[in-house]
């Protein structure tokens, strides 16, 4: 009986040990080029939330969920970040990892372009990434800035901080963008509920071209994926201060640091901003467009095990524009009379957008799931009127003012995703999910019309429309994509998405002279529009040798259809449907690195066709667009991107961005005549975009890494039109940003110039000629402590 128990229990131990034995392990050992072991680097495995620091000597051992081969990222200050293949083993050698110095070689960059990590050299679409030190390096505040750093992107705004953003000529033109924004994994669904403001940022990816299969809705030109900084295991932070000309200051701040090691973690940042207006109100002498706002980040990171991760996130800007759209009508006198307005009307916009999340990942030994959950509200309006009319007569404003039930969008998105796990045994690599979405947006606008309304062509003086709508979307998107290597060097990618999407719109129309009751001159009418879409990808990448692939792709996108909402014209009915808008896009590019990991190339060739283009008109006085699937749109370029170490501090960085979009099609409607306009240029879009920066660094105390770091940058953006007829044109300019200063790995503090030529153009324009200049040259020191 005893033996029996003996034998029993004996087994249970020897189960145990030996289940202890074969426990996946990935050791490594991380040393400079001399081979001294490399304390303090970050270890972490691609698409999983297993990663540590290297011991004293370099040393590192983190415990995998199966045996085989898993990407590590190796990443330390003053060396260039490397990703390295690793293979589990039981009691097997360590791998001995060599980390180069930073100025002498490039990093390995990584990209989520696929919704899962991995080398941007073997990504087979067009991105452009910015690492937080390019964003640093750039200058980077607000997502506008990214124009002609990225090939063929351009972006900016009428003057409320809400960006149009073009790629490869397929452009923003409603509140639906064609340029998708997600910040940490999160849509940001329109223009109401986006935040443009760039804090604290890990890393910045810009997808070229359709990416409809894995983004969907409203991804049709392409996608801009912001990731902020996460959390570790050891405390680290940051402030920073600027200080500069038009009264600017700047403060920023952040800290990410363990509750619990290993299980526990908090982080926070936050930035205020604000500046005295760029534009002089000649109407009253004063500032306009003076600005201030505070954006905020803060999120609680749980790890329950080393295979779940649970992420809570928090996100807000609150942003106050006393004298918003500073705008002038004509281009002549924009542009003579730079900077200076004459407006009756301040128009002081409160903008407050709230962002939450939660994330929660799992890796099990046969995939990944990962679900994001997110709720978003925008609440904006003008506490006094905004200037309809852009001129000091007492003649047209637009209120919005109407209490907290109104003017707020509320939006609710859930998506889940499942993928294959982090270990590369297999050739295929999948990923399949699912996306929800609810909208709520209640609309309530007035336009009055003054003394001098009769001068603007109004048929009476002294009352108002007002036009209330409440639009309900939902929608539901199932997608999948599969990328299979047929041979070590050949793989093929083929992909599909399904979205389905209901629109309900709701509106009534109301007429109040001043000081009496209002009486409704639209009663209560309600429409529905419903709508799917199919979004497919196919495509192949092909590895040349281990430092150059090419790849070939088609894929689609689209942006989502709806109604039309009331306006004042009796020729644009309300609750008119319109469709979906699709771009197709065929592409073929190559990526190499040369020269020891000291030159990075990308060139991409490409056709993109849209059809039923969503093509809006502008109501005056009412402010609102109405659109009309009414055009076809072909746009065809070419681009270049290059990075390299020319020598020891010394950087280049280049892009080149080339574009040719005009509309085969294009027939709209003005004063009751149909008016053709093919062959007409695509608006916002830049035909040329092209960047070059340089930037020397010469080490004053090299064991500190106290060095003088001088940088400069020229961008220069070819001719581009701001309104279908191509009447409203800007010619060819060129922008020069400087930067001198002394960093080391403690902090920083440099001065920086923009625009240093102060050239004057135009930054954005509605069609019937109401014209927003660029920034002006704007100078200021930074100063900033890391620890």
């Amino acid at each position: 009986m005893m033996s029996k128990r003996f034998v029993s229990v004996l087994a249970a131990v020897l189960l145990v040990f030996s289940a202890t034995a074969q426990q996946p392990v990935i050791k490594g050992k991380v040393t400079d080029k001399s081979g001294k072991g490399l304390g303090g680097v970050s270890v972490r495995v691609l698409n999983t939330s297993l990663g540590t620091i290297t011991g004293q000597e370099g040393d590192f051992q983190l415990a995998a969920l199966q045996h085989g081969s898993y990407e590590l990222e190796l990443s330390m200050i003053g060396y260039a970040s490397t990703v390295v293949t690793a293979q589990t083993g039981d009691k097997g050698d360590a791998n001995t990892y060599i980390l180069q110095i930073q100025s002498r070689q490039l990093d390995d960059v990584l990209v989520t372009a696929e919704k899962r990590e991995g080398l941007i050299q073997k990504a087979p679409l067009s991105v452009t990434s910015l690492s937080a030190r390019q964003v640093q390096q750039y200058r980077l505040w607000n997502a506008k800035e990214l124009t002609a750093i990225v090939p063929n992107f351009y972006s900016n705004n009428s003057g409320d901080e809400r960006n149009v953003t073009s790629i490869r000529g397929i452009t923003t033109t409603s509140y639906d963008p064609a340029v998708a924004v997600y910040v940490d994994g999160v849509n940001q669904f329109s223009l109401d509920s986006y935040i443009p403001q760039l804090a604290d940022v890990e890393r910045i990816e810009v997808l070229r071209g359709p990416q409809g299969t894995l983004y969907g809705r409203n991804a049709m030109g392409g996608v801009i994926n912001i990731i902020t900084k996460q959390p570790g295991n050891t405390t680290s932070g940051f402030a920073e201060v600027n200080m500069g000309n038009y009264g600017l200051q700047r403060y920023q701040a952040g800290i990410r640091t363990p509750v619990v090691k290993g299980k526990l973690f908090a982080g926070a940042s936050a930035v205020y901003h604000q500046r005295d207006g760029y534009y002089t109100n000649e109407f009253n002498n004063s500032s306009y467009d003076k600005q201030h706002a505070l954006t905020g980040n803060y999120f609680l990171k749980w790890l329950p095990a080393s295979n779940w991760s649970v992420t809570y996130n928090f996100k807000h800007q609150n942003n106050r524009n006393h004298g918003a759209f500073p705008m002038v009508f004509g281009v002549e006198d924009a542009i003579n009379n730079a900077y200076k307005l004459n407006q009756n009307a301040v128009a002081r916009m409160v903008d407050n957008t709230m962002n939450t999340s939660l994330s929660v990942q799992h890796q099990a030994r046969d995939f990944n799931f990962i679900s994001q959950t997110a709720y978003q509200t925008n609440y904006r309006y003008y506490q006094s009127p905004l200037d309809g009319d852009f001129s000091p007569l007492d003649a047209v404003e637009v209120i919005n003012d109407f209490g907290r039930d109104w003017n707020r969008v509320k939006i609710f998105t859930q998506e889940f995703r499942f993928s294959s796990p982090a270990q590369k045994s297999s050739r295929l690599n999948w990923l399949a999910g699912a996306f929800f979405f609810r909208q709520h947006n209640p609309v309530k606008q007035a336009t009055h019309f003054g003394e001098d309304a009769e001068m603007m062509g109004a048929p009476m003086t002294n009352f108002s429309t007002i036009n209330t709508s409440t639009g309900k979307n939902r929608g539901m998107a199932f997608f999948g994509q599969a990328n299979y290597a047929f041979t070590s060097k050949l793989s093929f990618i083929a992909g599909l998405r399904y979205d389905r999407e209901n629109r309900e719109l709701k509106v009534k129309g109301e007429f109040q002279p001043d000081g009496d009751d209002a009486f409704t001159t639209q009663p209560d009418t309600a429409a529905t529009n419903t709508f799917s879409a199919i979004s497919p990808k196919v495509g192949a990448a092909y590895q040349l040798d281990s430092q150059n692939n090419i790849f070939a792709s088609f894929s689609r996108g689209f942006r989502t259809g709806g109604l039309t909402q009331l306006s004042s014209d009796p020729s644009q009915p309300p609750l008119y449907p319109y469709k979906p808008e699709y771009s197709n896009n065929i592409e073929i590019g190559w990526k190499g690195r040369f020269l020891e990991n000291r030159l990075q190339m990308a060139v991409t060739a490409f056709y993109t066709g849209v059809t039923d283009a969503q093509v809006p008109a502008l109501v005056l006085p009412d402010a609102i667009t109405v659109t009309r699937n009414t055009g076809k749109l072909n746009s065809r370029g070419l681009e270049l991107e290059a990075a390299a170490r020319l020598a020891e501090g010394l950087e280049l960085d280049y892009s080149f961005g080339y574009t040719y979009a005009k509309y085969s099609e294009l027939k709209v409607s003005s004063n009751g005549d149909e008016v053709n306009l093919d062959g007409k240029r695509q608006i916002f879009t830049p035909d040329v975009t092209s960047m070059l920066a340089l930037q020397y660094s010469v080490a004053l105390l090299p064991k500190q890494q106290v060095a003088l770091v001088a940088r400069a940058e020229w961008i220069y953006l070819g001719q581009q039109y701001f309104d279908l007829a191509n009447n409203i044109r800007q010619s060819p300019y060129q922008l020069i940003n400087t930067r001198l200063g002394v960093s080391s790995r403690f902090g920083e503090i440099h001065f920086w110039a923009r625009n240093l030529t102060k050239r004057k153009y135009m930054a954005y324009a509605y069609d019937f000629g109401a014209v927003h200049i660029g920034d002006p040259q704007t100078m200021g020191i930074t100063i900033t402590t890391k620890f």
